[in-house]
């Protein structure tokens, strides 16, 4: 849905594809055409790319774009549209395959002088990875060169745990990725989590737009985002936004994308991963600056520079957005499928709803259980916490479970309104 208003803004015509469990969905609705590509199964459906390719051929489209699940990261599947005379809506294949090995882009970042957690320099054998960690010192994470959302990473507080979930990790690796390559870092305790959002044309501009944070977060998986980070300093800021310019530029990053880091309690950042799409929580960004992030995309992808100089990107107020999934956040957020029964969306000054639900809608239980994400601003963070607060407490989603109640709760947490939160927090309230 994101996707198809910025092209119908462009003047542009969308067509959607979607499995069976979908034939429902707003998205197919709304785009200009449709065409289905398998069964409920991702693996029958949104990752197959002779699928989304022959989709693309029969409609005489000239572009596709991978959105931020899927296929988003997939430098095969972006090779095979370039082949296709697909033009790709994101950075290269090139970029995308060095960028998306961690252990590579852990490399790229060290060559342009920014600051890496200590570790391994590439993937690693377990024996390797033993004499690296017995030297920078446990715990370790054991980490999928090739991973994301999470998968793939362990952590090790000796060495019998290092040999065990090495094994383990590599394991989960394969069997997500099809890549098992490993390599091993330095656990920094109680970090914040703070990435860069960046944009790059063809023309070899590269720009930042600010910071996000996202600690809040379960099992690696992000639950609330805010900018700015709230405690991250002016000379920090500048420093970090500065390092993801200078790797992405090294990289000839084009399109969107975001340089993550995370921040020790003294203040230092170290890179962490590369992302190469747009990302789920773009709305933050686009609230601070007024940047349609995904109408940059399609004009990069088209051949056309940035809109916008650096010293032309703004940064009002603050922006917080919260994910509303189908989840029970009081039965240890087990996923809720089913009918939406009622919806009441709310609105208001600097509020924000990006969604694709409908009351009546079969919630399928195939996908990611993200449902909508809202999105408010305020001129400062109190007064995006107030409106987050009131939009929370008028979204009504009826006939399932969500995580509105959670982030109600996480607006009421002392911590957080104080800027006061790390990765671990959610973990030691004994929530995640």
């Amino acid at each position: 849905m994101r996707i198809a208003r910025a092209c119908r803004e462009l003047g542009l015509g969308t067509v959607a594809v979607y499995s069976s469990a979908d034939d429902s969905a707003h998205h197919a609705r709304y785009a200009d055409d449709a065409v289905w590509i398998g069964k409920p199964s991702a693996r029958d459906s949104y990752l197959n790319p002779a699928a989304i390719i022959d989709a693309a051929q029969q409609t005489s489209a000239d572009a596709v774009h991978p959105g931020y699940g899927f296929l988003a990261d997939n430098a095969d599947f972006a090779e095979m549209c370039e082949a296709a005379g697909l033009a790709w809506v994101g950075p290269s294949p090139e970029a995308i395959a060095r960028a998306g090995d961690k252990a590579v882009a852990r490399e790229l970042a060290r060559e342009a002088g920014i600051l890496i957690v200590p570790g391994t320099i590439g993937t690693v054998r377990v024996d390797e990875g033993l004499a690296v960690a017995e030297e920078i010192g446990f715990p370790t994470m054991v980490k999928a060169a090739a991973g994301g959302g999470g998968t793939g990473i362990r952590v090790a507080r000796n060495a019998h745990e290092l040999r065990e979930e090495f094994t383990a990790a590599a394991r989960e690796a394969r069997a997500a990725f099809g890549n098992a390559g490993l390599y091993v870092e330095k656990l920094i305790i109680r970090p914040r989590h703070v990435e860069v959002q960046v944009l790059g044309d063809q023309e070899g501009r590269v720009v930042h737009l600010y910071e996000r944070e996202w600690s809040v977060q379960r099992r690696r998986q992000k639950l609330l985002e805010e900018a700015p980070a709230p405690a991250i300093d002016p000379a920090t800021r500048e420093q970090m936004a500065d390092a993801a310019v200078r790797l992405s530029a090294s990289l000839g990053y084009t399109s969107a994308g975001t340089i993550e880091f995370i921040v020790d309690a003294e203040g230092a950042f170290y890179f962490l991963e590369i992302n190469t799409r747009i990302q789920v929580e773009h709305p933050v960004t686009e609230m601070l600056t007024g940047c349609d992030l995904a109408k940059e995309q399609v004009r990069i992808a088209a051949g056309e520079p940035l809109s916008f100089a650096q010293a032309d990107i703004p940064r009002l107020g603050a922006a917080i957005e919260f994910r509303i999934n189908a989840e029970d956040p009081d039965s240890d957020f087990r996923p809720f499928p089913g009918r939406i029964a009622e919806l009441e969306l709310p609105g208001g000054p600097g509020v924000r709803v990006d969604t694709a639900i409908y009351e009546g809608y079969e919630i399928p239980p195939f996908y990611d259980s993200l449902l909508a994400k809202l999105i408010v601003w305020g001129r400062d963070r109190n007064e995006a916490i107030a409106r987050g607060r009131r939009a929370l407490q008028k979204f009504r989603i009826g006939g399932i479970k969500t995580t509105i109640p959670f982030h109600l709760r996480m607006l009421d947490d002392e911590a957080f309104q104080a800027g006061d939160y790390h990765t671990e927090y959610l973990t030691e309230l004994g929530v995640a």
